[in-house]
């Protein structure tokens, strides 16, 4: 039988609730035909898709980062502001695609405010600079007789947008990247931009860009060369990592050990940098780009020979298994709840998301929906420890994994506890124990379980519900000790009542 141990005096951290944030670019029908489709009878009169809201809201999303992403490093914002029938429509070079311009800064605060979430803004450090990152950011949160604040105010937006935290650019030691440059010229101009931008503002979050991937050859020495360059001027360093089926499944059940070596190693070098500086600071992590994709499919299609507005592009159809992984890295942020700070999702709808549309068609969920919602309502207060002693499996890209991982977070004003585990193995079936110290159980609250026979299984619009959780209660418990069976390849939350005992 497998064993967990969680006492209630071993804590880890509070949650910050941006770690549930997603990512909206201007990429496919992430824009266009996701959140923003005027005519749609599903839209309101902004042009904002209510299902679409409605479903984000259910999702739990605190945080969403804007515009980009790639798209981001050629983007002039100043094109999306202003008299819509004026905005120009322009090249994006980053999806090959035609940009109208019709969705912007100023409508990305109406939906963000109408969707109940904070905005997280990036600022383009390929094709622009420090001069558009102090106007940008003028235009954004700046009440004064300025220049760019006055523009704002003539645009019908009298009240500053008080944005808290910038991304100082996207990837920029990704080749792909307009402006791409080595880690000495990257430093060197974010700290200059965070040095600006903190003349306006010294309150601002600003999050330094690290490496585009763990896989990338710049990885760690790019990470400690940018925050040689910026330490006492950032507060965040961003980390990126998506995760693919290659065909073993087993391994990609298991990625989230990935996951947390990177997380790890990005924490090891910031606190190297930080005793080289000899610093009071301590930088923490911003995972605002992570999810499951299918890269592998998109890099094998021809490049378009035309220029169009919101192609269809990496709208991947989830299936259970990409859905357990999803709960699996929710488990590895929350683990590291210390430092990583914020966390987005990429992206929130049609592009590799958990949301999708089509027109003249309600919006569904697909299967990655569900464990991403759960984590956000049931995750609240704080991370403890979680011990685990289970069997091993073997794979064959992270070689022998524990076959189960778990999470455990307490919320001290609801007296609840929240306990998520994912069994990893593709054919064994685990019972598992569950012993609380500091805690006595009052009752089981909720139980949550998402698995399949059938691990391929994906939801679409004509059959929604191929793939949804079950609710039934099939633990049960006696004094301070909690029993169930993890089916294979299965996801579960377990929300009990307790009691502290003093």
């Amino acid at each position: 039988m497998a064993k967990l141990f969680i006492d209630s005096g071993l804590q880890i951290s509070e949650i910050d609730r941006r770690i549930f944030g997603s990512f909206t670019e201007h990429m496919g029908r992430c824009i266009y035909g996701g959140i923003y489709e005027p005519g749609s009878p599903f839209a309101d009169e902004d042009g904002f898709r209510l299902d679409v809201i409605e479903l984000i809201r259910e999702l739990g999303i605190t945080i969403v980062r804007y515009p980009g992403g790639n798209f981001l490093s050629g983007y002039d914002w100043k094109d999306g502001v202003g008299d819509k029938s004026a905005r120009p429509s322009r090249l994006d070079l980053a999806w090959h695609s035609l940009e109208t311009n019709q969705f912007g800064l100023d409508e990305f605060m109406k939906w963000a405010d109408t969707c109940g979430i904070e905005p997280m803004m990036a600022v383009n450090v390929g094709s622009a600079g420090l001069k558009e990152a102090l106007e940008l950011l003028e235009y954004t949160n700046v009440d004064a007789a300025s220049k760019w604040a006055q523009y704002r105010v003539a645009n019908g937006h009298r009240d500053p947008y008080g944005v808290s935290v910038w991304c100082l650019g996207n990837e920029m030691d990704g080749p792909w990247q307009l402006g791409h440059m080595d880690a000495k010229d990257y430093g060197k101009k974010a700290g200059d931009i965070a040095r600006g931008m903190r003349q306006i503002d010294d309150s601002l979050e600003l999050v330094i860009c690290g490496s585009s991937s763990r896989s990338m050859p710049t990885f760690g020495s790019w990470e400690e060369t940018v925050l040689d360059h910026a330490y006492e001027l950032v507060d965040h360093i961003s980390l990126h990592t998506y995760y693919e089926d290659h065909g073993d499944l087993q391994s990609f059940l298991a990625c989230a050990v990935d996951l947390d070596h990177f997380i790890n190693e990005v924490c090891d070098i910031a606190d190297a940098v930080k005793a080289k500086h000899k610093s009071e600071k301590t930088i923490t992590l911003s995972l605002d780009e992570w999810n499951v994709w299918r890269l592998s499919e998109f890099q094998a299609l021809a490049r378009p020979q035309t220029w169009e507005v919101a192609p269809k592009l990496i709208e991947d159809e989830y299936t259970v298994a990409d859905a357990l992984v999803v709960g699996n890295l929710l488990i590895s942020i929350l683990r590291r709840s210390d430092r990583v700070k914020m966390a987005c999702l990429a992206q929130l709808v049609n592009v590799i998301a958990p949301i999708r549309t089509d027109p003249d068609k309600e919006a569904w969920r697909q299967t990655t929906f569900f464990p991403f919602a759960y984590t956000a309502k049931l995750a609240r207060g704080t991370t403890l420890v979680t011990r685990i002693d289970c069997d091993s499996i073997q794979t064959t890209k992270f070689g022998e994994v524990n076959s189960i991982d778990a999470i455990t977070t307490f919320d001290k004003e609801t007296s609840q506890l929240a306990i998520f585990v994912i069994n990893r193995s593709l054919s064994s079936s685990e019972a598992l124990s569950i012993e609380l110290s500091g805690f006595t159980i009052i009752d089981i609250v909720e139980q949550v379980t998402l698995t399949d026979t059938d691990l391929t299984k994906t939801n679409s619009y004509s059959n929604s519900q191929a793939v949804a959780p079950t609710l039934k209660k099939t633990a049960t418990f006696s004094e301070n000790i909690v029993t169930l069976t993890l089916p294979p390849a299965s996801w579960q939350v377990i929300s009990l009542s307790v009691r502290e005992n003093k």
